[in-house]
């Protein structure tokens, strides 16, 4: 994460600067002793979190925070306890009493590293759904046979080829493709791999039991490579 550090005392800079370097997954940007320096470098840097002071001269931390019209996280970093609410209300990050040990720090930067990269995944996740068509071709039957991804219930794989799955009242559709390929067609917020021979939808599960997903009249088996990454996806505990 990209950082920047405001604050009009150097000391307080100083021990900043060095917390931060303390931290593989941070990376200070710039140091300023103004909110205006702050502006003028996040003008031109893409900044991911700002540890900010409040009383400065010219321009407090708060009026500053107001102003801001990056998405960048902010942390407040402040000799005043008295400012904590209006921060929150200005939905902040954290709030940090000086002096700040580096323990009660390192517990803030894992928090915004938390939310950045659940940020992250989220815009990525918008992203591959806005970039997906909604649909695949695959060759079946000597022709190309368009596909709706909504439709799409199981892949199972048979060396060369795949079965694709539609649902108990349709037809599969086999086609000469591999795992990989077809795994690299789908959109990946939908779907996961299971067993080296199954992709399945995940909204179209409808229960989970004795290491086995139950999918229309279809019981794929979930194999130990995948197992732990498959609950840790769809966010629930394993049944006993």
């Amino acid at each position: 994460m990209r950082c920047l550090i405001v604050d009009d005392e150097k000391l307080a800079l100083d021990l900043m600067e060095d917390n931060i370097r303390q931290v593989p997954f941070l990376q200070l940007v710039g140091r300023c002793k103004n909110p205006f320096e702050a502006m003028e470098i996040m003008n031109r840097e893409n900044i991911d979190l700002v540890f900010l002071d409040i009383q400065m001269p010219g321009l407090t931390g708060i009026q500053f925070l107001q102003s801001l019209k990056s998405n960048a996280l902010v942390v407040f970093v402040t000799a005043y306890e008295k400012y904590a609410l209006e921060g929150f209300n200005l939905d902040v990050l954290d709030y940090l009493v000086k002096p700040v040990s580096f323990e009660r720090f390192l517990k803030t930067a894992n928090k915004a590293f938390e939310l950045y990269n659940l940020r992250s995944s989220q815009q990525r996740s918008n992203n591959e759904q806005l970039e997906h068509p909604g649909y695949i071709f695959v060759s079946a039957d000597y022709s190309l046979v368009k596909i709706n991804i909504d439709e799409i219930t199981v892949i199972e794989g048979l060396k060369d080829y795949i079965r694709i799955h539609l649902g108990p009242s349709a037809k599969p559709i086999i086609t000469r493709m591999s795992m990989k390929a077809i795994e690299d067609k789908l959109p990946s917020q939908q779907f996961i791999r299971v067993h080296k021979s199954y992709i399945v939808a995940i909204h179209k599960i409808a229960s989970i039991r004795k290491g086995r997903i139950l999918i229309d009249h279809l019981e794929i088996p979930i194999s130990d490579n995948y197992r732990e990454l498959f609950f840790k996806r769809i966010e629930g505990p394993e049944p006993t």
